[in-house]
């Protein structure tokens, strides 16, 4: 996954709260595993006007045009401002996908639902928790004449809107560490590669036979981290 240091990005408010997956990235588009191909439906049912399946051509859809999303201003927006228990409803993983690959990293609220805020995590997404008083504040000047654009810097754990003081937020060390350094679990597992090698070769030769199937002949796959 990308790592994520300092971002600055435009501000797409989405004034509500509860907010589910359900939401995000309606049913419908579950069926593929990909992990790509869901941006253009992020937030289905509020962007569009008719409804939306699979396979659509989503250029040709009707839009609303009252969606924030839709608005010629927030075209581009990278950081989505949100309200109380973002992500709520199943633990589909999709929802962080679409969100990624519409091109938002980073999501402040004054809460998340746990299973989404770690999903966020794990797909290289930044979820920040702001005392409520504080996103009321950053709502207040996304609705000024002028779109906002915030500055975000992860190593220091701070938010920067324009001259404006920075607004400090806190974040799990380990979860830092991996956005800094763009690990997902696949890759801090192979962080262990050389570990995991040495393992595997030791045990093997202290029991040959686990090299093979339980059918004679029939080897074992050979791991990503034994090539």
């Amino acid at each position: 996954m990308k790592a994520l240091t300092r971002h600055h990005g435009l501000v797409a408010p989405l004034d509500r709260a509860n907010v589910d997956t359900d939401a995000i990235i309606p049913k419908q588009f579950l069926k593929s595993i990909q992990r790509s191909g869901f941006g253009q439906n992020l937030f289905d049912e509020w962007r569009y006007l008719d409804h939306g399946e699979p396979g659509q051509d989503c250029a040709q859809r009707p839009r609303n045009p009252d969606f924030v999303l839709n608005a010629a201003r927030y075209q581009g927006a990278s950081v989505l401002l949100a309200r109380d228990n973002f992500g709520c409803g199943s633990s589909r993983e999709h929802a962080p996908w679409a969100l990624e690959e519409y091109g938002f990293r980073v999501l402040i609220a004054p809460s998340f639902a746990d299973i989404f805020l770690h999903n966020c995590f794990k797909n290289g997404l930044l979820p920040i928790v702001l005392p409520e008083p504080q996103v009321d504040a950053l709502f207040a000047l996304a609705a000024a004449p002028e779109p906002l654009r915030l500055e975000i810097d992860l190593a220091a754990q701070t938010i920067v809107a324009g001259a404006g003081a920075p607004i400090a937020f806190d974040i799990d060390p380990f979860r830092k560490y991996c956005l800094l350094n763009g690990l997902d679990d696949i890759a801090l597992t192979l962080l262990k590669a050389e570990q995991i090698r040495a393992f595997e070769q030791d045990h093997l030769a202290r029991h040959p036979w686990l090299a093979k199937g339980w059918d004679a002949g029939v080897t074992v796959k050979e791991r990503p981290w034994t090539a």
